[in-house]
């Protein structure tokens, strides 16, 4: 298994793994064109968002991540945060998530983040306790929001 950032040829798989990931997280489906439109903005401009891809031992992708960067004045500098994390139900539970955290959190520090963060909806359990696993805790904070 290994990791490496993604190229504009992973963009029909990153679609589909995004579109998993929001019928498993929320139970929402997601138009497939926006999210096509979205990824690839993204694919072409990294100050966007970032994205990684979990490979199997045939070269298949399993899996995939992307970070966002947030600008702090507080802190001058970046909080690093988790916008989307998917693996195929199949490698669940083996510690692969782990991989892709790592591979994320390394390019963080070369750039000098300042910590990762992620939000998860407050009903995935499975997440949340994924999560959990990888060390991520409960921040003090609580996301609102206004249409």
């Amino acid at each position: 298994m290994k990791v490496r950032r993604t190229e504009i040829n992973d963009l029909d798989q990153l679609v589909e793994f995004t579109a998993a990931e929001a019928r498993e997280a929320e139970g929402h489906e997601k138009d497939t064109k926006t999210l096509r439109d979205g990824i690839k903005a993204a694919l072409e401009d990294r100050s966007i968002a970032m994205y990684w891809v979990l490979m199997n031992q045939n070269n298949e992708p399993v899996g995939s991540a992307s970070a966002l960067k947030e600008w702090s004045d507080w802190s001058a500098g970046y909080y690093w945060w988790i916008q989307s994390m998917y693996i195929k139900p199949d490698y669940r539970g083996k510690g692969y998530m782990d991989l892709l955290l790592d591979a994320i959190r390394s390019e963080m520090k070369e750039q000098n983040g300042l910590e990762l963060r992620l939000y998860v909806h407050e009903n995935n359990q499975a997440a949340i306790k994924a999560y959990g696993k990888a060390n991520f805790t409960f921040s003090k904070y609580r996301i609102m929001i206004q249409k």
